[in-house]
Formats: C-alpha cells, structure tokens, sequence
C-alpha cells in the first residue's frame, strides 16, 4: 500500500466533557459533536433535531424585495418568463425547482441550458437571443449568472429584465440585473452564506410564497430537489443547508417526484437513500445529459408527469452514464499510458495531459482520477475548436486556483477554486503551461500535501459500538463537507480467520480486538493489505454502516485505511 499519513483530528476535551454530561450520550460521539464546534445542549439539539424555524427569512438577501416584486408582477401580467440555469446538477434542479413552483401561477414558462461545448458555462449570447426570440420578458437565471455582465447588459438592450439566483462569487461588480441574489455578495446581510444555486432558488420561492400568504408545508415536497444539488454540488452539510437537506432526503424517500424515482431505480440503489446514494448514484445520471448531450433532458426528466416517460428518460441518461464511463475509461488509460511512457513523470510535482481527442465533457472526471491515482495536482487537455481546454484537479492541502493565477498570462480565461478549475488557452500555450504550472507547484506545494492523509476523529474500541451508539451516530447524517461520515481509528485489530480476497482486489474482513465482539467489513481496493489483515494485529481506520447481508442489516465496517504503528506520521 502507498505511503499514507495518519492524522487524528485535535478536540477541545474539554467541551466534549461538557457534552457527555449535558447529553448523557457515549463520550466519542460528544467528541464528534466537539468537533463540529458544537458546546451547549442547544447546539445539540438544534443539530439533532433540525426544524424548519431553523431557516432564515428569505427577505434578509439583499435584493430579495425587488426579484419577488418583479416575479409576482410577470405573473399577474403572464408575461413570459424563461428559467436559465447551468449544465450540471444544481443548475438543472434549480430549473427544476422553479418550474415545478410557478407552473402553479403561469403556463408561460419556459427554460434553457446552455450547450457545454458550444455555449460554455453562464448566460450566454445564444441563450439571451433566444429569450428574444421567443418573446421572453422576464430571464431568472440559476447557478450562473453573477459575472454575466455582457449578456444580462444585451438583454436590457432588448427589454429584458434579469433576476439573477447565484450562489458563487462575484467579481468587482454586479451585472445590471432587477435582483441579484447571492448570499456571497459584499453587501449581503443573509446569515447563512453557503447555500447551493438551487438553495438560493429555493429562497426566492420562499419569499414568494411568503408574499402570497401560503402555508410553508406547501414548500416540502420540492425540497427534494434541493438535496440533490447540496449533495452533488458538494456544499457544506452544516447551518441551513442541513436543514434543507434533511427534510429534502425525507422527500426523496418518500418518492413524490417521479423522475427522482426513475433514476433511483435506473441506478440500482434502494431505499432509504443517503447522500452518499445521491453523489454517486443519480448524479452521475443527471449530470450524463449536459456531458453528452442536452441538459434540457434532465430538466425534461425531473419533471416528468408521467411514470412510463420518466422511465424511459431515465434509460436514456443512464446510456448516455455508460457511454460516459467508457469515455472517461478511455482517457483514464491514454493518460496512463502517456505517464508510464514518459521517464520524467515521477520526478514532476504536477500532472499536465493533453490530447485532442478526449471529451471535452469528461476530462474533469478523468482529471479527478488521476489527481486521486497519483496523489498529485493534474489538469487534463484537450481541444475544443481552435483552443484548447481543460479541467484542473487538486489535492488536499494545495491552493489549485492560486496556483492557476501564478499562470494566469497563457490562458484566455480560467475560473474555479481551490479544489477544481477550468482553463483555456491557445494551442501554442500548452508546453509553456505545462512547463509553468510544474514550476508553480514544485515552489507552492506543502511538503506534508505530497503524502496521502488519512484523518481520523475519533479513537474508537468495537466494545463500544452498540445499539444505542449507532442510533445517535445514525442522526449525525446527512453528511457532506465540514460534517463528514465519522471515521474511527481502532488499534491492535485481529482477523477471526474467516476474512477473504474477493474479486476485484475487493477484501471481506472478520475482525475483532482481543476477546471482544465481533465485526464484518468491506474495503473496496484494499486486495494489497490482505496480508497485514492475516498477518495482523494491525490498525484499523473505518466508518460505520448498516449492510445488508443474507437478507438482514447488519452493522459493519468501511474501511478506510489499513495500518501499523509503524507507518503513523
């Protein structure tokens, strides 16, 4: 197994003592609690027991007044309104979202999603003269929009107004839209400055609703759509977006939605749903129509009347899945292919691909993968008309976007964050870029990014998971960013003799500590630490699960890590 660095995550003790006597719950789990700087038994219990009263009042976003004013008047004129929202899975939920809101109030909507190689991400040229065409006098744009100044600027120029619902952040100005509602705007006062797009949609219809005098459970069953943008936009899981997640993962298994329910069986995965479910079974799907084909079709899916066409739209996204896959598998193996052929690929600190031929709507995917695979920053190219573009991934603990400006000079554009980017540039650039990117990161990367991290919360003996442990740890969920899925670090762990090597490089544990009780475990991939499972005793990294096994649920364990003393940093 690859060199790893295993890091147990500090905890005010003190706090976590608090806790354990406020709580009266097992120790490690008030930990937890600790760690995601909870310190009162109000704090708990607002984690624990998330309410609707938890949310904000949508009308402290700046603007908030003026979008649902304008809103509310399109309505009552029947003007024609068209919902413009990205490519992926936020934008076309907030679509989604909308639609499904307003068709109550007007059959005069209509949506677009712009073309990913042609258009590009945000509001384009095409999708502004499009809303002219169709005599549109109202655009709302969704998880895109907040640097859009050139299109929001042509649309007024045609009578056009602009409500704009973005969740990113803005440059020096605003594009001069009626509204722009974005908690991360300066002058925003909203409390909560994390929501996804679609999380932002959904607070301009609670302000509508709000200004109509209808009741907030009319609200619930769109919530479904909201969690899965929060978890496939991976957004933190913590203050509303908690909230709305939770009573959105109530709707999503209750199966209101019969596109939802279409993809969900399409996907294999079965009910209840956790987010976990979400991210890898129906985002990929949702998702598969903007990478290779119209994103219109996922919109088209997730408001499907009908059960008969939802499963069929269903199917189709799920090709389109399988036909992204081997795309993705294709890439994946030239990109070996080129680093296993090039002597100067283990000394570099960075990874920079090029090949025309690859997708452009799979080169994230495949760039993900390679960062993950080799430990290091990668950025897969290829070409798209007379430029060539590409996808940036990271790894934990390297800043990618401040990398990226460090090369700013040979793109036309780039944009993204810390973890994940996008760049274009002209052909000509490319040995320059990968020659100034690797000088970038040999200066910039942190010693300790270069060792894959393995990060533990919480020391844990099997002794101590029991019923009443798992039934608290089960409402830590929903999990996301900054309230990941607990991993737990147990020492002095012994095989029973009845672990195996499944297919697939795949491990089956049977696994206890001393004369304690024993567990069951999968750890996918982790056929090359079979031998210090038999050879034990060895140290344990791994998260709780309920599997279904013979027929029963059982809890076991996911591994994470396999270890000894020895190799912790």
């Amino acid at each position: 197994m690859p060199a790893q660095r295993w890091r147990l995550l500090p905890v005010d003790e003190a706090a976590a003592q608090h806790l354990y006597h406020e709580l009266q719950i097992p120790l490690p789990l008030c930990r937890l609690l600790a760690q995601r700087g909870i310190r009162t038994f109000e704090e708990a219990r607002r984690f624990f027991r998330p309410i609707p009263e938890h949310l904000h009042d949508p009308f402290e976003m700046a603007t908030m007044p003026a979008a649902v004013d304008r809103l509310e008047g399109a309505l009552v004129r029947q003007e024609r309104i068209l919902l413009y929202g990205d490519y992926d899975v936020d934008g076309t939920t907030s679509v989604a979202l909308l639609y499904s809101f307003l068709s109550g109030f007007s059959d005069n909507l209509d949506f677009y999603l712009p073309d990913r190689d042609r258009e590009g991400y945000g509001v384009s040229r095409n999708g502004v003269e499009y809303a002219r065409e169709t005599g549109a006098t109202l655009v709302v744009a969704m998880d895109c929009g907040i640097k859009a100044h050139a299109a929001v600027g042509l649309a007024r120029s045609y009578g056009i107004d602009f409500i704009v619902c973005d969740h990113h952040l803005p440059g020096d100005e605003l594009p001069p839209a009626v509204a722009v509602l974005d908690p991360k705007r300066p002058d925003c006062p909203y409390p909560y400055k994390e929501l996804s797009g679609c999380g932002v949609t959904y607070k301009l219809i609670q302000a509508l609703a709000q200004k109509r005098g209808m009741p907030v459970d009319r609200l619930y069953p769109l919530l479904d759509l909201v969690a899965v943008s929060i978890a496939c936009d991976i957004v933190p899981m913590t203050g509303e977006n908690r909230v709305l997640a939770h009573y959105g993962m109530q709707a999503l298994n209750r199966g209101a939605r019969l596109g939802l329910q279409a993809l969900i069986r399409r996907s294999g995965r079965q009910f209840p749903l956790s987010v976990s479910d979400v991210v890898f079974g129906l985002g990929p799907l949702i998702n598969a129509a903007g990478r290779l084909g119209d994103a219109r079709d996922a919109v088209r899916l997730l408001l499907s009347a009908d059960r008969g066409s939802a499963l069929e739209a269903a199917g189709i996204l799920a090709t389109r899945n399988r036909e992204r896959r081997q795309y993705d598998q294709a890439i994946l193996d030239a990109a070996r292919r080129q680093l296993d052929t090039d002597p100067d690929a283990g000394s570099r600190k960075s990874i920079v691909l090029f090949d025309p031929s690859w997708h452009k709507g799979v080169v994230g995917i495949a760039a993900s993968r390679i960062a993950e695979q080799y430990h290091k920053p990668a950025v897969m190219l290829t070409r798209s008309g007379d430029e060539v573009v590409g996808s940036a991934r990271s790894v934990p603990g390297f800043d990618l976007h401040a990398a990226l400006e460090r090369c700013a000079h040979l793109f036309t554009s780039f944009g993204g964050h810390a973890h994940a980017a996008g760049v274009r540039m002209t052909p000509a650039q490319v040995p320059v870029f990968m020659e100034t990117f690797e000088r970038v990161v040999r200066a910039t990367l942190p010693p300790e990014a270069e060792i894959p991290e393995v990060r533990v919360d919480s020391m844990l003996r099997f002794s101590d998971i029991t019923p009443a442990f798992w039934r608290v740890l089960r409402q830590f969920a929903p999990f996301g960013p900054e309230n990941q899925n607990p991993v737990f670090w147990a020492e002095g762990v012994q095989d029973t003799g009845r672990s195996r090597l499944l297919a697939n490089n795949h491990v089956r544990l049977s696994v206890r500590q001393a004369e304690g009780p024993v567990f069951t475990g999968i750890g996918f991939g982790f056929g090359e630490a079979f031998s210090a499972v038999q050879d034990g005793p060895f140290d344990l990294a791994f998260s709780l699960f309920e599997d279904n096994w013979q027929g029963e649920r059982v809890l076991s364990l996911m591994v994470k890590a396999v270890g000894n003393v020895k190799d912790k940093m």
